[in-house]
Order: C-alpha cells, then structure tokens, then sequence
C-alpha cells in the first residue's frame, strides 16, 4: 500500500469511528442485553408511551448499525468493531423473530380470516419481548413492518450474516411471507397506524405497505435463509402471481398512498429507498415530485394533508376527528425531518449529486446538539 492510499484509508477509518461513537452512544447502548430490542424511543409524554419496541422502527434503527459493519468490512477494519456491530444487529433481529414466533398460532390464523385481531402486532416489550397492548387496542394489522423484517432479513443475510438457525424458524418466516402475500388486497392500518385520514380506525389499502411486501416479496422468492452453504431445505417459495398482483395494484394506486390520503411521505420509502418497488421512471418522479411539492416545507415533510398530530391545537385526549374538523389543521401540519433524509439517499442512489448536496445542507441546518452528539 503507498503512503497516499493508507493515508486514504486511514482517514475513512477515523470518519467511521466518529460513527461509531454516534451508533453506539445513540442507538446500541439502548439495546436491551436480553430481548436485544431497541425502545423507539425515551419519551413518554403526552402524546404516548414510546419506550415500546416497535418492529418497523427497530428494523430502521438497526440498519445504521449493519451499513456501518459493511464499511468497516470493505476497510478490512481489525479491531473487533465490525463483529460488534454485526452481533447487535443479529440480535435485534433475532429478537424480532422470537417475538414474532411466539404469535405463530395468529399468523396461521389471519392467513385464513384476514381479520385485524388476528395480526401480528406491531410493537411488543422492550425487555421481554411479550405483548403490550391487547389485539383490539392497537391497529396493529401494519404490513408494511412485516414486510420491512422480511426484505432486511434477506439482504442481511445475503451479506453474509446467520440470522436464522434452525429449520422450524425457517418455517415459520415461510409463514410470513404468506402472511403478506395477499397485501394488494388486504386493507390495514398502514405505516401511521391510524388506517385513514380521519382516524376512525378504518383500515385501507396503503401503497406504501403494498410497496414494502413487493419488495419483500421479490427478495425473498427463491431465496436460501441459511445463506450460501444452505440446503434446498431453508429455499423460501414465492408464488409469482402474488408479486405481479401486488405490482399491479401499487402501480394503480401511486402517486396516492390510499384512497383517503391523496399524497403521502410515507411513499418514499417504496419510490425508493429501502423497497425500491417501482420499476416506472415517470411514475416513481411523478410520486416523488407531488411529494415534494405538496407536502415540503423548511423543516421537512408534511405525512399527509391535513395531519393533526402533535400540531399545537391537537386535542391530545381525542383519537379521532370528524372530516369537517380536519381544516382546522391546514397549513399548519407538523414537518418531519425525516423525509429529508429519504430524499438524500434517493438522490445518493441516482447519483444526482446537487440534489444530494442540497437535501444534506437542509439536514445540516436543522441539527441540534445534546451530550455532544
């Protein structure tokens, strides 16, 4: 190796130990040593309890932790960091898993009834990874977080990590993927848990739930969970008249994301990262572009028009609200800096670097510091 290149390399190591300190201090130190899950959050205030594990956001938590292996990886980083990293996320997702098979019996279930008390729930314990809420109590039916499970656990294990073990567990994530199979046409409460705009607990077809099982769908069809070395045994079956049936109803919903909810933040994570599910250009930028346009703002993305929640003048004791009611909160719907980093890594990943550039600098301002981070 030249000086010029170690050089190189060794100021790539030093950026990702800064990395690593932000992963470790933010995210893995709130790991729970036994479950392995994550809370979603410290606060508890009055718009909820968020020290629940919520399975869509410990997946998208947990992600930082692997794409961070997979640097130190390709730097040939010596120091154990990358084994560190790799073990957190395979025990998160095993954590998930294990939750997950302990309501086996409602899987089998709701392939049958298609019935919302029979879902999977969303968000289980921090500490045990035993229920929380009853089956009525929350919308749980969200496919979206199944199918986000189901397409991390693919590519994790496509780079090389050992998530699953034994072929029982083999079987039953072969039961989820026919759990989401028939996501084109099964209403649920979708990634806001509230199924539509006015939150009467109605569910609705979602594209952004229809987007993540396609693209779980693709992921796993004829894919080995015990990765490279494995038998035909741990081989996933996918019917592929259910990926051209959930294509077909995603490509008839976009750019809506249901049919009360016209446009919607949440389908970036389909247009783009991490689903990937549109295979049309002008669709994906006509979706993207209405995004933008409708929802943007200084601060971030709107979720939706005329979205209530933790606005100023929401009634924190009041879930739902009557359509007429719903004015009362345009022009004055909270934006989420979150959406912004979806629209960097898509202009990452098409390589439009102004516009990633100008997406980074709109993160930059909005920092804010605590503890030094």
């Amino acid at each position: 190796m030249t000086d010029s290149s170690e050089e190189n390399s060794n100021g790539k190591l030093a950026q990702l130990d800064a990395y690593y300190r932000q992963v470790n201090e933010i995210i893995l130190q709130r790991q729970d040593w036994v479950s392995g899950l994550l809370p979603a959050s410290t606060a508890v205030n009055i718009h909820g309890n968020y020290t629940d594990a919520w399975v869509r956001d410990n997946v998208y938590s947990i992600l930082s932790a692997w794409g961070l292996a997979l640097a130190y990886r390709r730097l040939g980083e010596a120091e154990g960091k990358t084994y560190l990293l790799e073990q957190s996320v395979v025990k998160l997702m095993r954590g998930l898993l294990t939750a997950m098979m302990r309501q086996a019996f409602k899987v089998e279930r709701f392939k049958h009834t298609q019935d919302p008390l029979d879902a999977l729930h969303a968000k289980y314990d921090t500490k045990t990874g035993n229920v929380v809420v009853g089956d009525s109590e929350w919308g749980h039916l969200q496919l979206d977080a199944t199918s986000l499970f189901l397409l991390m656990l693919a590519q994790m294990t496509a780079s090389g990590l050992r998530i699953i073990f034994t072929i029982d567990e083999v079987n039953f994530v072969q039961n989820l993927v026919h759990y989401i199979s028939r996501t084109y046409r099964t209403p649920d409460y979708g990634i806001w848990e509230r199924g539509n705009k006015i939150n009467h607990g109605i569910a609705e077809l979602n594209a952004s739930s229809i987007g993540m099982a396609k693209a779980a769908l693709e992921a796993m069809s004829g894919f080995n969970l015990f990765g490279k070395n494995g038998g035909q045994t741990a081989v996933i079956h996918v019917i592929s008249d259910d990926i051209a049936r959930t294509r077909i109803a995603l490509e008839s919903l976009l750019p809506r994301e249901s049919l009360s909810k016209e446009v919607d933040s949440a389908v970036l994570s389909v247009i783009g990262y991490p689903a990937f599910a549109v295979d049309q250009d002008s669709l994906r930028n006509r979706t993207e572009q209405l995004i933008i346009d409708k929802l943007q703002g200084r601060y971030g993305c709107k979720r939706f028009l005329l979205d209530g929640h933790q606005t100023e003048i929401e009634d924190s004791h009041r879930l739902h609200y009557d359509p007429h009611e719903l004015k009362q909160f345009m022009d004055i719907e909270c934006e989420w800096p979150l959406f912004f980093t979806y629209l960097l890594l898509n202009r990452l990943f098409a390589n439009h670097q102004e516009g990633a550039k100008d997406y980074r600098e709109k993160i930059d301002r909005l920092m804010v510091e605590q503890i030094g981070q």
